[in-house]
């Protein structure tokens, strides 16, 4: 356990093509759950906590940690589990994450190990899940289920971000009809997250078409240009994540570069791998352009600026 604890930030720099590193670990059960290692900070015992007033009750308080004070959320409880109890925070594990830009802490029971595995390997949730899933894909390690939960669902349930766009930018947008513009391609695993960037950016006018991973996105081109057009006569610009089943977004974009139907689409890739984000994987895939998620305004006024110089 040591040596496990010890490697994981070193590990969060790794990037592979289509491939992910989960970090497993167990709830209230013996069932399996997973995060990728590249949003993972750091896994620690829980340490003392401080009650925070006037919270929610899935956060069970605050840690001070390397001099940074950071919310602890009750991982099980947040996704409907039984809260864990007081006597066993002692022995139970902090995995410190970076999500969009913030940084907390998820209280789990146990940490397993790490495990390295395919986009291929990971599938969405099954359907009939139910749209309040917490859950964002599937896999097999081993033979046993293991869950990958939507933290961003469970982030935006705790402490919700910011959706609207400023009212400043809206105006700015509806300077420009864009009413005859091509639809933006928007390509994102998490429900919550493909909500977020249709509503911001429709507020400035302009359409949206969403796939909930990269082969989907990539069929979906596909069939567009089957006919021998280019991708750009169908779509403005596409917005990808980069986690995600099937095809994660580094792939995505590079079988998009390689292309002729494809090559020339703007690609930009939004995520939440803000703090261990690896630039040069960006530029090796062709990307045209990263933004950590999620801020509606810096991401309206990106867009318009793109669309408005193409």
């Amino acid at each position: 356990m040591a040596g496990l604890l010890d490697n994981v930030n070193q590990r969060t720099q790794l990037v592979g093509k289509n491939r992910l590193e989960l970090l497993l670990f167990h709830l209230r059960s013996r069932q399996k759950f997973g995060i990728n290692v590249f949003k993972v900070k750091e896994v620690l015992l829980c340490p003392p906590l401080s009650s925070l007033p006037e919270s929610e009750a899935v956060v069970r308080g605050v840690a001070h940690i390397r001099g940074e004070t950071i919310s602890i959320i009750d991982l099980g409880f947040a996704i409907g589990l039984p809260p864990m109890k007081e006597e066993n925070l002692s022995s139970s594990f902090v995995i410190i994450t970076e999500y969009n830009r913030r940084t907390q802490g998820f209280l789990v029971n146990s940490v397993d190990r790490i495990a390295n595995l395919n986009w291929e390997e990971v599938a969405p949730p099954p359907e009939g899940a139910g749209k309040d899933v917490y859950l964002t894909a599937v896999t097999k390690i081993e033979d046993q289920l293991v869950e990958i939960i939507d933290v961003e669902k469970v982030l935006a349930d705790v402490t919700p971000l910011r959706e609207d766009v400023d009212e400043s930018i809206v105006a700015k947008g509806s300077e420009t009809d864009r009413s005859d513009s091509l639809p933006i391609l928007v390509v994102d695993d998490s429900m919550i997250a493909r909500r977020q960037v249709e509503r911001c950016l429709n507020a400035v006018g302009m359409s949206v078409i969403t796939m909930n991973d990269g082969r989907q996105a990539l069929d979906y081109l596909n069939t567009l240009t089957a006919d021998g057009s280019r991708a750009t006569d169908h779509i403005a610009m596409m917005i990808s994540d980069v986690e995600m089943p099937e095809m994660d977004g580094y792939t995505l974009v590079s079988r998009c570069k390689e292309s002729p139907q494809l090559n020339d689409l703007y690609a930009m890739l939004h995520t939440s791998l803000s703090g261990v984000f690896n630039g040069n994987m960006v530029k090796k895939v062709g990307a045209d352009d990263f933004m950590a998620k999620f801020s509606p305004d810096e991401l309206a006024e990106r867009v318009m600026t793109i669309l408005d110089q193409a």
